[in-house]
């Protein structure tokens, strides 16, 4: 049996629009758009048409830089903090994507001072921890504009002001927030990536501001602007473009179809507890718990419905969520917790059958 899918924030379905925008570039047109002859001119065509329509989501003073991930579009915008003389401390949110908040603490064992902000029990920065850090020596500030468990958004254009104040760049991970919601327009880097907007794997994208230098993370020949060595993958590049287009066209409508499944969700959950703000949150990412409950066991017995305990990128190191206890949860209350992740492709109807199995299975083990 096919499981109802509600894990939209670790991956969403590829939309058709855009399978079919990357089928060509599968098939026929393979030319390697680094190439000067015609097959090669004509991919890279295409790979400069995705990257305009990226762009046309991102704020207009800067360029986009295609990359593997949004994990490598983040190592790739830490690099600015090298190029920071003098500045050698980062500040990055305590509740961060492992993407962001283990690769500031890798820079501290390359001799930075990494900072990791609190949160507030809703999930929200501390803002005045913020302005106490930020000295004449602070080089970046990392703050993500959707929280991937909780859901939760952060003022990040409040955060931008501070770290420009204190002659710092601001790198934001605008990976569950791309193409839903208005991204920053003070940031000076944003992250983002394709599978989480119905477009393929194994891309990703830098917006970098204008006047921003970055040492190149990958050597070699010199492709992607000097900074990213490799052939791109036109295929990939077409995709991304599309699914970014296409986020583009129905943003409203598939807001108020993502608001819609988020009240009917809550309103299923009447016992549980949200984790995160009620209000300050993208609609689409439902993180609530039941006390006394074993979640690796619920999710065991529902096996119809496919959802999780946190970000996939943590589930197999055996670690609680590091987001969850940032907000004040005991342990006992972070295993109790679930994610629910609402998408474009789900329905009413998926919602409704999802709560009747979760809430089912809680029953059973709680009584």
């Amino acid at each position: 049996m096919i499981p109802i899918y509600l894990d939209n924030q670790a991956t969403t379905p590829l939309a058709p629009e855009v399978f079919d925008a990357m089928l060509p570039w599968l098939k026929d047109n393979f030319g390697n758009p680094h190439s000067p002859h015609v097959m090669g001119r004509q991919a890279a065509a295409a790979v400069e048409v995705a990257r305009e329509q990226v762009a046309a989501l991102l704020p207009q003073n800067g360029r986009v830089i295609f990359t593997g991930s949004a994990t490598e579009a983040i190592n790739l915008a830490f690099g600015a903090a090298r190029t920071r003389h003098g500045r050698d401390q980062i500040a990055v949110i305590d509740t961060e994507h492992a993407a962001v908040r283990d690769t500031a603490l890798w820079y501290r064992t390359q001799g930075f001072e990494t900072t990791l902000l609190p949160v507030d029990a809703d999930g929200l920065i501390v803002l005045e921890a913020l302005e106490a850090c930020l000295g004449e020596k602070a080089a970046l500030v990392g703050a993500m504009l959707v929280n991937n468990e909780i859901g939760t958004i952060q003022p990040v254009e409040q955060i931008a002001a501070m770290a420009h104040e204190a002659g710092a760049l601001m790198l934001c991970d605008a990976v569950q927030g791309f193409g839903r919601i208005d991204l920053p327009q003070q940031a000076d880097l944003i992250a983002l990536s394709g599978h989480k907007i119905y477009g393929p794997k194994g891309i990703g994208a830098l917006w970098l501001r204008d006047g921003i230098d970055l040492p190149p993370l990958i050597h070699g020949g010199g492709q992607e602007q000097g900074v990213r060595s490799g052939t791109l993958s036109p295929a990939l590049c077409a995709g991304l473009g599309a699914a970014a287009k296409l986020c583009a066209d129905r943003r409203q409508a598939d807001m108020d179809h993502i608001v819609d499944l988020s009240q009917r969700a809550r309103s299923l959950f009447g016992e549980w507890s949200v984790n995160g703000s009620l209000d300050q949150r993208y609609a689409g990412n439902l993180n609530i718990r039941r006390d006394g409950l074993d979640v690796a066991r619920l999710m065991s017995d529902v096996r119809g419905v496919a959802f999780s305990a946190g970000s996939a990128c943590a589930s197999g190191s055996g670690r609680p969520s590091h987001v969850l206890a940032a907000l004040g949860l005991k342990p006992a209350q972070i295993k109790s917790s679930i994610r629910l992740g609402f998408g474009r492709y789900n329905d009413i109807d998926d919602v409704e059958q999802a709560a009747h199995l979760i809430n089912q299975a809680a029953e059973k083990q709680l009584s």
